[in-house]
């Protein structure tokens, strides 16, 4: 199994058929497929060797599809860069993973002293935006030009496909060494559910493109052939306006995007009615955005992916079909590549309804992180990936995550899981969305304190939505206290960073 194997096929298939499409710029397979090996080669003229990693830092185009090609088209292995992390978090990723070539784009360009004064040993930026390329920079458009194109370096099987910086929810970042055949293995068993793209979809890329999430979108199209649409990055109106003139038949979203997408007052402007299929995941979704989703998109069969770096990412996948009662709170069924287990802490597999640690097995399965072998042993003991969330899986094999392990909640005793208050308190109109944490308390130990962002034109107190919890959850899960933001910090994945918010609390409290 190998990455590039889709290119192959796709060129022999349909060469004229067209494979990316970025603001004015559209390139059929053969165009793509050409510059592709020409960049490899390019790489392997500035001393990429097999196995080396080669960074990118930029917004979504139709260059990073190419490069997630032409890396591994070289022999090396790729290490896309979370955009919103700050220098000194690049900087450690590009000394720990020893990666020696960034390419950057010009939103990041201001960051190019920081970057060469932390991470030394960064010794080659190639600028691969549409500005004009800084000196000391190299040219990826003039690399392209003045390389010839070379032969596929046809890396596979356990080759190192990747590394993968976790998203730093719960710590500092890891380096996570994916294979060609976790890719694969990951994009063929999604694909294998029936309900995730078809062979010529078009694929709109709104999620950030260096996250494993829309890799694993983007892994599937180009092992069915079909064409990737990219905008640079989410914003509802550039979305709309996207969907409205390429007729894309499939996305991926984590679930903070598709509500601001369903509560946007322009989503009826628009034609949206190419769309055939959803794809959701990143973090959990609340029941009151996805009903309105449904109300929003009546056409659209929404299917959500529970997953993680680790697995490459895809572990559960919950088809349109179970979208229903009680199953919607679920992250649905294993997928067709992955088996699932709840155990208890000491390895014992878990009744059914009885919660315990959510651990994966299959070839999609990471091959460990990168230069940390403690960690590895730890995530992987016993054959098992072991995922850090907890959750159970009832009668019929339904997947139901109810919380991080290192975000559960012991008041007085009890266990809380945040995700059901954060479930309970989306429930209420005024609520556009909320983190529950739980903090110091002499009396109970922890707390459950709720941090909520309120909807436009709407109110509520911390009285009122205490009483609209206890309807929904027992008293010792209803939150002790309340806080109210314009926002909650997140991740470049979209993801709540509630480590930020427990260090807020604490500072505070100071």
């Amino acid at each position: 199994m190998y990455l590039t194997q889709g290119l192959h096929r796709s060129l022999q298939a349909d060469p004229d058929g067209i494979a990316t499409i970025y603001k004015d710029r559209v390139r059929s397979y053969r165009e793509h497929a050409d510059r592709i090996a020409r960049f490899a080669g390019a790489l392997q003229k500035i001393g990429v060797q097999a196995g080396d990693r080669v960074a990118m830092l930029s917004m979504n185009t139709d260059r990073f599809a190419e490069y997630l090609l032409a890396v591994p088209w070289a022999g090396a292995a790729v290490n896309p860069v979370n955009i919103r992390w700050s220098p000194a978090e690049i900087a450690y990723s590009m000394t720990d993973s020893e990666t020696h070539v960034l390419l950057i784009d010009d939103a990041f360009l201001p960051m190019v002293p920081l970057l060469r004064d932390k991470a030394p040993g960064l010794t080659t930026l190639i600028h691969c935006g549409d500005g004009p390329t800084p000196e000391g920079l190299l040219s990826y458009e003039d690399m392209v030009a003045g390389s010839g194109p070379v032969p596929d370096a046809y890396r596979s099987g356990d080759d190192l496909a990747g590394v993968y910086y976790t998203g730093g929810t719960t710590g500092f970042p890891k380096g996570v060494m994916l294979s060609h055949t976790n890719f694969v293995t990951s994009g063929l068993g999604t694909v294998a559910s029936g309900e995730l793209l078809k062979a010529g979809s078009t694929l709109l890329h709104a999620a950030p493109m260096f996250h494993l999430a829309d890799l694993a979108a983007w892994c599937g199209l180009t092992i069915l052939g079909g064409t990737h649409v990219m905008v640079p990055f989410f914003e509802p109106t550039s979305v709309f306006k996207a969907i409205e003139e390429h007729k894309p038949t499939d996305v991926l979203l984590v679930p903070t995007m598709i509500q601001v997408l369903v509560d946007h007052p322009d989503a009826g402007n628009y034609d949206l009615s190419s769309m055939e299929r959803m794809l959701y995941g990143g973090s959990s979704i609340s029941e009151g955005v996805l009903n309105r989703t449904k109300e929003r998109f009546p056409g659209v069969r929404l299917t959500q992916a529970y997953g993680q770096t680790e697995a490459a990412p895809v572990i559960t996948l919950l088809l349109p079909d179970d979208h229903v009662g009680d199953r919607m709170r679920s992250g649905g069924r294993p997928a067709p590549h992955c088996q699932v287990a709840i155990l208890d802490l000491d390895g014992t597999e878990a009744r059914p309804g009885d919660v315990g640690e959510i651990c994966a097995k299959g070839a999609h399965v990471m091959q460990g992180y990168w230069n940390n072998p403690e960690a590895s042993a730890e995530a992987l003991r016993g054959g098992w990936l072991h995922t850090g969330d907890l959750g159970y899986m009832d009668a019929g094999g339904f997947v139901f995550v109810v919380d991080r392990l290192k975000d559960m909640i012991v008041t007085g005793g009890e266990n809380v899981f945040s995700a059901e208050v954060e479930n309970a308190l989306s429930k209420h109109p005024a609520v556009a969305s909320s983190a529950v944490i739980g903090v110091p308390d002499e009396k109970y130990g922890e707390r459950v304190h709720a941090v909520v962002v309120l909807s436009p034109d709407h109110s509520a107190t911390a009285e009122e939505l205490a009483a609209h919890c206890k309807e929904h959850i027992a008293g010792y899960k209803v939150p002790r206290s309340f806080e109210f933001l314009e926002a909650l910090p997140m991740s470049g994945a979209g993801k709540i960073l509630k480590r930020n918010l427990r260090d807020s609390y604490a500072a505070a409290q100071n």
